[in-house]
């Protein structure tokens, strides 16, 4: 099965500028990584993402590659992306779901609660393989800490999804928990059957960002600003053209 939300209904009262910021300064730093020759591509992943032996002591990089301290490379590696399919996927996901949990907080709030929650996910990916000099990079951390808090506001919100499944295609509207839910259950098992330290998806990440998210945002989100919070309109599917028709006790 393939899924991609695309639009949700949860609330939002106002521009979500914290979020656009965000896109704009990973998407001017994607494009200067791609514009640098591969060799200066590789080393800025080195120099800028987080590597958990010199994070914690363990190792040191050569001197040509040390652009920041190492607990530093905790908050550059957030703006940097391995790929276009990393940075979309990245931003798609934070377009969609971080508008409404940044409407939850001032936006100064929101900025600090998506740092906090993308330094707790690397040391969560960290701590899981400690000695590993396997560079990490990318939003996803952070962004699972939004999803965390989304998960918590915004349960019973409609995300309408892109289903696909072998030859079955259609738009569906999950509840936000169900969509989330099911997010947070695949990272799971992927962190448990991955072998720490080996080069790919940071799963610990975002596992540590998500619970992050859900605990931190009960204290980041205004006065005011309810968890769990019913959905704004009822659910249906868009691929008919209109409404479901719920059944009463009549049948």
């Amino acid at each position: 099965m393939f899924t991609i939300p695309l639009f949700d209904d949860a609330p939002m009262r106002r521009p979500a500028v914290m979020i656009w910021a965000i896109i704009i300064a990973c998407a001017l730093i994607f494009l200067w990584q791609i514009g640098l020759p591969l060799r200066a591509q590789r080393n800025i992943v080195y120099s800028l993402g987080v590597v958990p032996a010199v994070l914690f002591g363990e190792a040191e990089l050569p001197a040509r590659l040390r652009m920041v301290p190492g607990w530093a490379s905790i908050f550059t590696s957030m703006f940097l992306h391995g790929g276009w399919l990393h940075v979309i996927g990245n931003m798609l996901y934070l377009w969609i779901f971080g508008g409404a949990v940044e409407d939850a907080m001032t936006r100064p709030r929101f900025l600090f609660f998506y740092l906090l929650c993308g330094t707790i996910a690397a040391l969560a990916q960290s701590l899981a393989a400690p000695d590993s000099e396997v560079p990490m990079i990318g939003a996803s951390g952070a962004i699972a800490g939004v999803l965390g808090a989304y998960f918590i506001l915004f349960p019973r919100s409609n995300v309408v999804t892109f289903v696909w499944i072998v030859i079955l295609v259609r738009l569906v509207a999950l509840p936000g928990v169900v969509l989330l839910g099911l997010w947070f259950g695949l990272q799971v098992l992927s962190a448990l059957a991955a072998r720490p330290g080996e080069p790919g998806v940071a799963f610990w990440a975002h596992v540590g960002g998500f619970v992050a998210g859900m605990v931190l945002v009960m204290f980041f989100r205004r006065r005011g600003i309810p968890a769990f919070q019913p959905s704004r309109s009822r659910a249906y599917s868009v691929s008919r053209p209109g409404p479901l028709r719920r059944r009463g006790p009549w049948g």
